[in-house]
């Protein structure tokens, strides 16, 4: 038996969800591009909600962080005024991360007392709400990387960060939009759009991969890097998760060759669909964007807007991919 659709409120509930982990990502990306990710050096669920309230108290926060590595290495001309303003990205940040809870969680306990959802959804629910709270715990596991011996956070930690969060989006998005009416199509082009959705995923992930050894900012050039197709040391084949030119590399060409995944798909789609020339679009605008930032050097205002696009290009595909079901018909 079919289940019925969520009630709107329950779908709105959703979608708001959404719209804060699509800041909270943003804020995120800021966080890391001004360094801002190490200031804070303890985890305090509760506490920490608050930023320091008096001189001492900062005082306290600056010598915690003067102990770091980061500091030590490439921050030992700041003084206390530089300090706050790190300090205040990576408190919103986590900030956020607090309020996200609490618009998860509060909803969500009044909806099951009103019987608005049953208990076999409430536990579907629940188990959303535990994959937040470990998010929370991989970002504090990931800022105890940077504080012993590096000046950064490791970017495997932050690789395996940002693709929680979009796992968290993707599943409160895919959610939502339970109640869309579905298009009958083909298998093989469900197929190819799971196809363009894991490309994307990958892409995503090695992105931040990419961003946490700031390998954007080096070979700054397009096509060509280090004048070529291919980079001339041959020193990059090896340990790829940890050399800044491989890892360049390989995003700066898994990002157009997801784009063309997505671009046939949305053209298989498109007699079935008009709307997912949107989807195309994107896919076209989020290349460019990538481009930019590579060229400006990873500017902050360029790399957030990427971000952004892959967060939208990722929503478009999963809005137009909810709206199929694996039933063939005549289309190709």
């Amino acid at each position: 038996m079919q289940r019925p659709p969520l009630p709107s409120s329950v779908t709105v509930w959703l979608l708001s969800c959404c719209v804060l982990i699509f800041a909270m990502a943003l804020l995120g990306a800021i966080t890391r591009l001004t360094e801002s990710g190490l200031s804070i050096t303890s985890w305090d669920p509760v506490t920490g909600a608050l930023p320091p309230m008096s001189i001492e108290a900062w005082g306290r926060a600056f010598a915690a962080y003067q102990a770091t590595p980061q500091f030590r290495l490439l921050q030992s001309g700041m003084e206390l005024e530089g300090f706050k303003q790190i300090y205040f990205w990576e408190w919103l940040h986590r900030l956020w991360g607090r309020l996200i809870g609490l618009a998860f969680a509060l909803p969500l306990l009044v909806f099951w007392l009103r019987r608005v959802i049953d208990g076999d959804q409430a536990l579907k629910f629940l188990a959303v709400f535990a994959l937040g709270g470990a998010q929370g715990l991989i970002g504090w596991v990931m800022v105890q990387s940077g504080l012993a011996e590096r000046t950064s956070v490791s970017p495997i930690r932050l690789a395996l960060h940002l693709g929680v969060a979009m796992l968290l989006y993707a599943i409160l998005l895919w959610m939502a939009l339970s109640g869309r009416q579905r298009t009958t199509v083909r298998t093989s082009l469900l197929w190819h759009g799971w196809a363009a959705l894991a490309c994307l995923a990958v892409t995503m992930t090695w992105g931040a991969l990419t961003a946490g050894l700031q390998a954007g900012t080096i070979d700054n050039t397009w096509p060509l890097m280090e004048g070529g197709l291919l980079p001339g040391n041959a020193m990059i084949w090896l340990d790829p998760f940890a050399n800044p030119v491989f890892v360049q590399f390989l995003h700066r060409w898994l990002g157009p060759f997801t784009m063309a995944v997505i671009l046939t798909w949305a053209w298989r789609c498109y007699r079935v669909r008009p709307a997912v020339l949107w989807l195309g679009a994107m896919a076209l605008v989020q290349v460019g964007l990538g481009l930019a930032t590579l060229l400006s050097h990873a500017a902050i205002v360029i790399a957030v807007t990427h971000q952004a696009g892959a967060i939208l290009l990722l929503t478009l595909l999963l809005y137009n991919l909810r709206s199929l079901c694996a039933k063939p018909t005549g289309y190709r």
